[in-house]
C-alpha cells in the first residue's frame, strides 16, 4: 500500500509510439493522413446510409453503427496522440486520462459486439431469406445495437472505476500512447487484483462470447453456401458477407495476435503496434473494405456524387 510521504499522481506522462526524436514529425504526419481518411470514410458511410433510400436495411443499419463506433474510438485516441508526438510536455490530466480509458472501452466492446451482431444478421440473411425483414426487424435492430451501447458503457464505467479505484503515486510515466488498463496498473502502487481481475474477466468474457456468436454464424453461412447447387448463387451468397468476413478476420486476428501470444515473446513494443493498428488503422479500413469489396455503396456513392 501506499505510504503517507508518497505524492498522489495528479498526472501522466504518455510516452507516444516512439521515443526516437528523429521519428516525431513522420510519425505525425502518418497519423494524421491515417486519422483524416478514417473521419472521412467514416463519415461517408453514415451519410451514406442514412440518405440514400436503397442503404435502409438491416445490415447498413448495422454498418452505420460500426462507423459511428469506428470515428467515436478513432477520436478518442488521435487527437490526443497527435498533440503528444509534437510537445514536448507529453502529459495527461489524472480525470483526462481516466476519460481516454473509458472512451476507449466504449467503442472498443461496441465494435466487438457490433461485428458479432453483423455475423448475426448475415446469418439469417442467407440461411433464412425469406424470413430476414421478419426476423431481423427495425425493432429488433434498434435493440441489439441499443444493448450494444448499453453493455459497451457498463462495461466501460465498471472497468474504468476499477483501474483507477487504486493509487497512483510517485510514478506517472505510462509506456505508451494513451491510457490502457495494463500500463496504468502497472504504475500503480496499492494491491491490483481486483482490478485485474475485472479487467481479465471482462476481455476474455467479451471475447469469447462475441467470438462464439461470429463463428457459429459462419459454420452456418458456410454450410448453407455449400448447399447451394449453382455456382452462380454461392457467389451472389458469399459476396453479401465477403465484407463482413474481411473486417472480422482483421479485427479479431489483431486482438488474438496480441493476447495469445506467448509471454516471453510479449513486448510494450509489440503492444504498441497491435495497439496502433486496432485503435487507428482499422477504424480507416473498416470504410474502404465495406466500399471496394460493397456493390451497393459503390452504386450509392456514384448515386450521391450526382445528386447529392
Amino acid at each position: 500500500m501506499a505510504s503517507g510521504n508518497l505524492t498522489l499522481v495528479t498526472e501522466f506522462i504518455l510516452m507516444g509510439v516512439s521515443g526516437h526524436p528523429d521519428l516525431q514529425i513522420p510519425l505525425f504526419f502518418v497519423f494524421l493522413l491515417i486519422y483524416g481518411l478514417t473521419m472521412t470514410g467514416n463519415l461517408g458511410i453514415i451519410t451514406l446510409t442514412s440518405v440514400d433510400s436503397q442503404l435502409q436495411t438491416p445490415m447498413y443499419f448495422f454498418l452505420r453503427h460500426l462507423a459511428i463506433i469506428n470515428l467515436g474510438g478513432s477520436t478518442v485516441i488521435a487527437p490526443k496522440m497527435l498533440v503528444t508526438v509534437l510537445v514536448t510536455k507529453k502529459t495527461i490530466s489524472y480525470y483526462g486520462c481516466a476519460a481516454q480509458l473509458g472512451g476507449f472501452l466504449v467503442f472498443i466492446v461496441g465494435e466487438i459486439f457490433m461485428l458479432a451482431a453483423m455475423a448475426y444478421d448475415r446469418y439469417v440473411a442467407i440461411c433464412n431469406p425469406l424470413l430476414y425483414m421478419a426476423v431481423v426487424s427495425p425493432r429488433v435492430c434498434i435493440l441489439l445495437v441499443s444493448l450494444t451501447y448499453l453493455y459497451s458503457l457498463t462495461t466501460a464505467l465498471t472497468v474504468s472505476s476499477c483501474v483507477f479505484s487504486v493509487s497512483y503515486c510517485s510514478s506517472n510515466v505510462i509506456n505508451h500512447f494513451y491510457c490502457d488498463t495494463v500500463p496504468l496498473l502497472a504504475l500503480s502502487c496499492s494491491d491490483t487484483y481486483i482490478p485485474e481481475t475485472a479487467v481479465f474477466t471482462f476481455s476474455g468474457t467479451n471475447l469469447f462470447f462475441s467470438m462464439i456468436i461470429v463463428l457459429t454464424s459462419y459454420f452456418h453461412i458456410v454450410l448453407a453456401i455449400l448447399r447451394i447447387r449453382s455456382s452462380e448463387g454461392r457467389r451472389k451468397a458469399f459476396s453479401t458477407c465477403a465484407s463482413h468476413m474481411t473486417a472480422v478476420t482483421v479485427f479479431y486476428g489483431t486482438l488474438l495476435f496480441m493476447y495469445l501470444q506467448p509471454r516471453t515473446n510479449h513486448s510494450l513494443d509489440t503492444d504498441k503496434m497491435a495497439s496502433v493498428f486496432y485503435t487507428l488503422v482499422i477504424p480507416m479500413l473498416n470504410p474502404l473494405i465495406y466500399s471496394l469489396r460493397n456493390k451497393d455503396v459503390r452504386d450509392a456513392f456514384k448515386r450521391f456524387l450526382k445528386n447529392p
